[in-house]
């Protein structure tokens, strides 16, 4: 399927695009795999730019170019865990930190995981889904560089910090996912790329003035949502993610830095008795009478897992400016 401006792939077509032109860049077949498997999975859940567009990004952060070493182990107890990503991308280091967080709450309860030195994780929800579906509560923070505007602010100080919980229900995993930005930067980039207006009150160019140019944005800032109070918690996060070691790598403050709380919900209640409480919630909560011109309520998650399912069948949509370079990466053309 094809329209003038997008091209439907089916997944497994999809998948190898993504893996051969991660290839191109110089990462193994694994990591190729994993960081696939997520985009594909971002994709499917109707998240068009942090799907295989996020490949693009990846080819021209300046961190890619850069070595790379395995990921270690800087602190380790019982209960925590602090880990050195080794330069690699998010999508790679932030899913092994998420398996070696389901390990450590299995056999202590509770987990607390750091990690930093790396970048561009993608959709927190990825890794949340992980740990709901291991029967496990997460709470996962990160941080990055500056790209949004504090609240009065001309000049960008913070990440776009999003915050993520996801816990088990007898449905299957709730997950729910935000950023604390008014826009995602990969969003934007996004908009850059497709040659398309930003909505109205997301960004400010870099002489401080309202910008609908996803260009100009860049160049500027993105306002925080909800004024000052997508502020003062986009700074609680930036924070919080030095404990993360966000600052070790290259002793700034305004870095990438991923925070992990991972619990057996049993610590407090029998875990299925929590998942059926969260069952019932979720039944009374869809059960509200609905306001005019609305036809159901959505819980979290709901609408993304729906869309998963549609487009499994159909494919995913590839704006075609992105599936062109994607095909050049893959034939060695660029990259």
């Amino acid at each position: 399927m094809t329209s003038d401006t997008t091209r439907v792939v089916p997944v497994d077509e999809a998948r190898t695009l993504g893996e051969r032109a991660l290839a191109s860049l110089g990462f193994t077949a694994e990591e190729a795999r994993v960081i696939t498997d997520h985009l594909i999975d971002s994709a499917l859940c109707g998240y068009d730019y942090i799907g295989l567009p996020r490949v693009l990004t990846i080819a021209e952060d300046p961190r890619t170019r850069q070595d790379r070493t395995p990921i270690r182990i800087v602190r380790e107890t019982q209960l925590s865990l602090l880990l050195d990503g080794g330069n690699h991308t998010g999508y790679y280091a932030v899913h092994h930190a998420t398996e070696r967080a389901i390990e450590k709450a299995r056999a202590a309860g509770v987990a607390i995981v750091g990690l930093h030195n790396s970048y561009l994780s993608g959709r927190n929800a990825y890794y949340l889904e992980m740990i709901a579906k291991a029967g496990l509560v997460g709470i996962h923070i990160a941080s990055a560089l500056p790209v949004v505007l504090p609240h009065g602010g001309m000049r960008a100080a913070l990440g776009t910090n999003p915050l993520a919980m996801g816990f088990p229900s007898q449905r299957g995993p709730v997950i729910f996912d935000m950023g604390t930005a008014s826009m995602m930067r990969s969003d934007v980039i996004f908009h850059s790329r497709v040659r398309r207006d930003l909505p109205e009150g997301v960004a400010l160019d870099a002489a401080g003035h309202p910008t609908r140019n996803a260009d100009e944005a860049l160049l500027g800032g993105i306002l925080p949502f909800g004024g000052h109070k997508g502020y003062g918690l986009s700074f609680a996060i930036q924070a919080m993610c030095l404990l993360a070691g966000a600052a070790l790598p290259r002793n700034q403050v305004q870095d990438y830095g991923f925070l992990f709380v991972v619990f057996d919900p049993e610590l407090l209640i029998p875990a299925e008795q929590f998942k059926r409480q969260v069952e019932e919630l979720i039944r009374k909560v869809k059960a509200t009478p609905l306001r005019p011109g609305h036809s159901e309520i959505l819980i979290p998650s709901e609408r993304a897992f729906r869309e998963r399912d549609r487009r499994r069948k159909e494919g995913v949509p590839l704006a075609l400016p992105v599936y062109e370079k994607l095909i050049a990466m893959a034939r060695g053309q660029g990259g």
